[in-house]
C-alpha cells in the first residue's frame, strides 16, 4: 500500500488508462499523500489535477535553482531532475515518459470534460436473481461498489431495474449476506483475481423503445392543429333521413330470455343459492318491471369457478 502520494506512478497511470477506456468503477487502491484511500473518480481527479496544474503552469523558481547542490544534481549542462513527476525511480525513465504521460493525462482530462458536458444516456437495465433467498442486493462498477441496491421479490425471483449508462459494467449479487455470482451471466476476472459478472448496455438494444418514444411524442404534438375538424361549414339544419326513422331495435336473442332470477328452484336446493347460470347469461344487465315505485336491476358475473348475482333496488 503506497503511503506516499508521490510513490504511486504505475498505479496512477493504470487508473488513467482504465478511466479512458470507460472502466470508471475499476479503480484499485489509489492513495493520497496522507494514506487515505480514494474511493471515487472525483477524488482521484482532484488529487492528481492539483499536481499536474502546478507542473504545467509553474509559479516557483526553476527546479535547477531550487535543487542546486542536491545529491541528485548531475554534471553542469545536464538535465534537470523532475522531482515532482510521479514516474519511475530513474531520471532516464522520467525524461522519456514525461511528455507522453502529460499528453495522456491532458487527453484523459478532455475526455472527462466532454463526458461531463454530454453524459451518455442512462438505459433501464434489469437485474434478476433466480433462486431461494431471504434478501438479495446488487452492487457493481456502476456505483463504484459503494452501495448495495435491493432487489424486489417477484414470485420466485428477485428483480431490480437500474438506470445504467451505455458500456460494459461489472456487478455481483449479495444473497443473504454472501457475495455470489449469477451462474447464468457472463463473467470476467480482474487483475487482482476477483471474478465478477459483466453486463454490456448497448444503444442498439433500445432502438425500438427510442423509436416508440419519438413516435409517441410526434403523435402527441397537436399544437399546430385547429380545434375544429377540417371541412366546410354551413347554417342549414340537419335533416333526418326517412329510412333512419323506420329502423327497429334488433331482435332479442332467444338465449337471453333465460333469466336466472326467473327460474324456479327445487325444494332440495338451498333457498339462498341460485342454480348455476349459463355462460350466455353473464355480464348482462336485467331489469324488472317497475312495481310499487321501485326499479330492480340485476347482473351476474363469474370469478374463477364462482358466480355472483347482484341485485340493485332503486326507488323511483
Amino acid at each position: 500500500m503506497e503511503k506516499d502520494f508521490q510513490s504511486a506512478p504505475k498505479r496512477f497511470w493504470q487508473t488513467i488508462r482504465r478511466l479512458r477506456r470507460g472502466k470508471r468503477g475499476s479503480i484499485q487502491a489509489v492513495y493520497s499523500k496522507g494514506g487515505t484511500l480514494l474511493t471515487s473518480t472525483e477524488e482521484v481527479i482532484g488529487r492528481w489535477k492539483e499536481h499536474f496544474v502546478e507542473l504545467l503552469n509553474p509559479t516557483t523558481p526553476s527546479m535547477s535553482q531550487s535543487n542546486q547542490g542536491s545529491d541528485r544534481d548531475g554534471p553542469p549542462g545536464g538535465k534537470e531532475p523532475r522531482s515532482n513527476l510521479l514516474m519511475d525511480s530513474t531520471e532516464e525513465a522520467e525524461d522519456s515518459k514525461a511528455p507522453q504521460e502529460i499528453q495522456e493525462f491532458l487527453a484523459w482530462q478532455r475526455d472527462l470534460e466532454s463526458d461531463t458536458k454530454n453524459p451518455a444516456p442512462s438505459r433501464p437495465t434489469v437485474f434478476t436473481w433466480k433462486g431461494a433467498a431471504k434478501e438479495v442486493f446488487v452492487s457493481g462498477s456502476f456505483n463504484n461498489w459503494a452501495t448495495k441496491i435491493p432487489l424486489n421479490r417477484s414470485h420466485s425471483n428477485f428483480v431490480a431495474i437500474v438506470d445504467l449508462p451505455e458500456g460494459e459494467h461489472q456487478y455481483k449479487f449479495c444473497v443473504d449476506g454472501n457475495w455470489t455470482l449469477d451462474p447464468t451471466g457472463a463473467v470476467t476476472t480482474t487483475k487482482t483475481g476477483t471474478i465478477n459478472n459483466t453486463i454490456e448496455v448497448k444503444r442498439t438494444d433500445f432502438e425500438v423503445f427510442d423509436a416508440l418514444r419519438i413516435d409517441s411524442e410526434e403523435t402527441a404534438d397537436i399544437s399546430d392543429l385547429s380545434s375544429s375538424p377540417p371541412g366546410p361549414y354551413q347554417q342549414e339544419a340537419y335533416l333526418i333521413k326517412p329510412e333512419n326513422k323506420v329502423k327497429q331495435p334488433p331482435v332479442l336473442p332467444p338465449h337471453l330470455l333465460q333469466v336466472l332470477l326467473n327460474k324456479d328452484t327445487s325444494i332440495s336446493c338451498d333457498p339462498t343459492l341460485l342454480p348455476e347460470p349459463n355462460h350466455v347469461m353473464l355480464n348482462h344487465l336485467y331489469a324488472l318491471s317497475i312495481k310499487d315505485g321501485v326499479m330492480v336491476l340485476s347482473a351476474t358475473h363469474r370469478y374463477k369457478k364462482k358466480y355472483v348475482t347482484t341485485l340493485l333496488y332503486k326507488p323511483i
